[in-house]
Parts: structure tokens; sequence; C-alpha cells
């Protein structure tokens, strides 16, 4: 298993919020829902993605640097946009059209003043907006708790990413649009399912695509012996690894398999393993019946003491405190 695909096992939506926006122009919506990742697919109209500033101070639950805040984006019919969150943005048919609906979390909609909308913007199931027949029509798709889609994949995209029609065929979208509006038994895990191969299939195009910017460790997956230790690594995390072992299997010497891995990667093996051992334990402790001691055991630490020195060590918190916060 490459270190994208065993990032991309993560998203995993578990009644997500899925929906079909319809609004006539102008109109805005602010989102100010903090969730970690959004979904917009535009199937009629054009429309602006306009992130906004948030305070730093509100990002240091979630393991991110919001940077500079990006540009505004157009997305027109046929396009697709991912959003990373928790940082607010506005949705709207113009950059400059004052805000019309807020979105706040549990997906509870007010006017800007505070006044809720949720039962006037309703429009039957899993449709909302201003009316059925709008000229600008989003499919959305929003993952609302942080352990649905790892930390490290999030921090590896932009605020905004957007796929063009012209440039990317997809086609989970037409079903994607004939199921939202169903309303049969089961259909909530049909389209968490839906959403997560949609999610899938954007990232895996987009990390293919050199403005992506693609990280240290997705680049190095191409090289042949970093590559293949890179993989190892992400098949059995657990196993007790050692630089020796893995150069052994990679078919390197120790000594130029730490350099060409440290210069690739931009970490040292073992730095770079522990890393990723703690990421894993990060979103297996979101898991209520999951024990330290069994967390522990599947990130390869040999007790539950070991895993929450490393952990407190290397994250600044213990696993008990990442788990109240993350619950």
């Amino acid at each position: 298993m490459d270190s994208l695909a065993s990032l991309l096992e993560g998203p995993r939506a578990h009644r997500a919020f899925l929906l079909r926006a319809v609004f006539d122009p102008p109109w805005c919506v602010q989102v100010r829902d903090r969730a970690p990742l959004t979904v917009l697919c535009a199937m009629r109209d054009t429309t602006w993605i306009t992130p906004e500033d948030q305070d730093q101070d509100q990002y240091q639950d979630q393991d991110q640097d919001p940077g500079r805040v990006q540009d505004p984006v157009r997305i027109d019919a046929g396009d697709i946009a991912v959003v990373r969150g928790p940082a607010p943005y506005r949705v709207g048919s113009g950059t400059d059209v004052p805000v019309q609906v807020v979105v706040h979390p549990g997906d509870v909609t007010t006017t800007p003043e505070g006044e809720g909308l949720c039962e006037q913007l309703d429009l039957g199931v899993r449709t909302w907006g201003s009316g059925p027949d709008g000229a600008a029509q989003l499919l959305i798709g929003t993952y609302h708790v942080d352990g649905e889609v790892s930390g490290r994949l999030l921090r590896a995209l932009p605020q905004v990413l957007v796929l063009r029609e012209a440039d990317w065929d997809c086609p989970l979208l037409p079903l994607v649009a004939e199921e939202i509006g169903k309303d049969r038994p089961g259909q909530s895990v049909v389209l968490d399912r839906l959403l997560d191969l949609l999610l899938i299939a954007v990232l895996r195009a987009w990390f293919a695509r050199p403005e992506a910017r693609a990280p240290a460790w997705y680049r190095a997956q191409a090289d042949p012996v970093v590559g293949r230790a890179l993989r190892l690594l992400h098949e059995d995390p657990a196993h007790p690894w050692t630089v020796a072992a893995l150069a052994a299997r990679a078919g390197a010497s120790r000594a130029a398999f730490a350099r060409r891995f440290a210069t690739l990667v931009g970490r040292p093996p073992m730095a770079y393993l522990t890393d990723w051992r703690l990421a894993l334990a990060a979103d297996l402790l979101r898991e209520p019946a999951a024990t330290l001691d069994a967390v522990a055991r599947r990130v390869g630490y040999g007790s539950g003491f070991a895993l929450s020195t490393a952990f407190k060590r290397e994250r600044g918190i213990s696993p008990s405190l990442h788990r109240v916060s993350a619950g």
C-alpha cells in the first residue's frame, strides 16, 4: 500500500451532510460550520468560493496552520471543488454579494442577524435554497467529524482545490446527483459511500496534477528505493522496523538509504514512522470503544504507557485529553 492509498482509506463518512442547494442570483451563503472538509459540485451556473480569515487560536486543536487566505475561486457547471476547514468561507453568485444565509455547526442556518432559516430554506428531500428552479445548483457533501478524514491528508491540501470539467471526467457525479434526492431504506449509507468514492477520486486526480504541489512524502513514492520503504511502513506500521531492516528490504545500504529517505521525504525514516504511527493513533483514539493498550498494539507500541509517552512528547497533549477534545 502506498502512502496516498493509506491516507485515502481514511475518509469514512458517517451520516454525512449531503444536499442539493438551489439559488437564484444574487445569493451568498457564509459557511461557519467548522467542518474539516466539504465537497462542492457545480451542476448549473457559476459559483464563487471565497475563503475568509480566522483567528490563529481557533486552529490550535486542528493541528493545522491557516497560512495565507486563498483568493476567491470560480467554479462553473461540471467543476468540483474541495474546501478544507475549519476556517469560514462564502459561497455565492459573486464575491461582493452580501451574506444572506449563515451555516453554523450542526447544520443550523440563520440570517446574518441570527434569525432561524431552517424551515424557510427546506425544499424537500435533501434539497435546500431559495426555490426549486433556481439558476444555480450545487451538490454539497460535508464531513463533519475530524476523524472521518485524516488530519495528515487535510494538511496536504490547499484551502480550496478545483478540478475543471474539461480536465477531468467523473462518472460518479451523475450517480451522486441521482441518488441525493432519493428517500429509500439505507439511503444515508449509500450516500456516505458515494461521497467517500467521490472524494477519493477527486483527491487522486488532484495529486496527479503539477499545480497540486504534492507534499514530499507523496513525491517520494516515485523513487524505487524510498517508495518501497514508504509502502512497507504504511502496510504494516506496527512492525518493529529499523533503518537497517528497511534498507535491506529496499535494496540499499543502511547509510545510503537513510540519506536518500531524509532528502526525499524531509524526515529520517524513524521520525517519519513515529509521525505515521501517532497520526493513526490519533484517529483510532476517536473510537469510543478503543482502549489505549489496544490502540498502542495496532500502531506498534508495546503498551498504552509507551504510546502515551510518545504521544505527549510529539503532540504536546496526552491521548486522554486528545480523545476528550476530539469527542
